[in-house]
């Protein structure tokens, strides 16, 4: 697929915007901010008692002084670091006639960044296939957002296997800090249970297996050219036959419970969201299981 122009780019991040900030609203923030906890509380002020304050919260010196009940006022600390991991291959580059994966990515990742962005929090984004093509450092700011959704939009995507490793490795290498990270791909390809453990310990994550029809399912259209990806030879197969379709269907099933596994066994979690699907009501019901 040629690379999209610079005035479709930009239609399809106003598109987006306009989208996003529908779904994105002071409920979904909020949902947000309750999901993801800051690093701490910090003292803001001292005001007068209220009805309802915590008493452990008194100012016994300020409240000796003016023989007036005064407490301390905490607020959380936040400036969390949320990381967007993208998986660039080949096989994300595809969709129904409506919506390609990448733009339905793009939207996924609009939606959070605001939610990040209304939080005070830094988003930044890796793009990844068989290695790492792009590192876009956390920043905050809407003007940050959008120019990550042009980055997802215009990207070439790589005619190749991704290796998520990779982008776990880069990221354990460069931040130290704990991170909140988001992993985008059909996840058509394997990962190491050991690298998605050593991830997990130091970094929260999520990951977001984006699906669609077409992806459990071949066209019966006679004989296709595939491409045996063990050996790297071509083969012919007849897709219409019943034993192929159903050699496919298992070997999908299989797919995703051994990815199912790697998660659950990672204590990392996992959720699947398919173009048809409304990805906001998905947020949701994370979000509020994560509070």
């Amino acid at each position: 697929m040629e690379n999209m122009q610079v005035k479709d780019i930009v239609r399809k991040v106003k598109q987006i915007e306009v989208r996003t900030r529908k779904k994105t609203d002071a409920s979904l923030m909020g949902q947000y901010h309750s999901a993801f906890k800051g690093q701490g509380m910090t003292f803001a002020e001292v005001r007068q008692y209220q009805f309802g304050d915590d008493i452990r919260r008194i100012d016994w010196n300020k409240t000796a002084r003016f023989q007036s009940p005064f407490v301390k006022i905490m607020e959380e600390e936040r400036e969390l670091t949320m990381m967007f991991l993208i998986d660039i291959s080949a096989s994300m580059n595809y969709g129904t006639h409506s919506q390609l994966k990448k733009e339905f990515v793009a939207e996924i990742c609009a939606s959070i960044g605001f939610s990040a962005v209304g939080n005070n929090d830094k988003v930044g984004m890796i793009l990844f296939a068989d290695k790492v093509y792009k590192v876009i450092p956390p920043q905050k700011g809407k003007k940050h957002i959008l120019s990550m959704i042009s980055q997802i939009l215009s990207t070439e995507y790589i005619p190749s296997q991704s290796n998520t490793d990779k982008a776990l490795e880069y990221v354990m290498s460069v931040f130290k800090k704990k991170s909140f990270l988001f992993l985008f791909s059909d996840f058509n390809d394997p990962i190491q249970n050991k690298i998605l453990k050593i991830a997990t310990k130091k970094h929260e994550l999520l990951g977001i297996r984006v699906t669609e029809e077409k992806d459990w399912k071949i066209p019966k259209v006679g004989y296709a050219e595939f491409l045996d990806v063990e050996s790297g030879e071509k083969v012919w197969v007849n897709t219409s036959s019943d034993y192929f379709q159903n050699y496919w269907k298992q070997k999908r099933e299989e797919r995703k419970k051994n990815i199912d596994f790697q998660f659950e066994q990672a204590s990392a979690s996992l959720l699947d969201i398919s173009l048809d699907e409304d990805y906001a009501k998905k947020l949701r019901q994370y979000f509020n299981r994560k509070k």
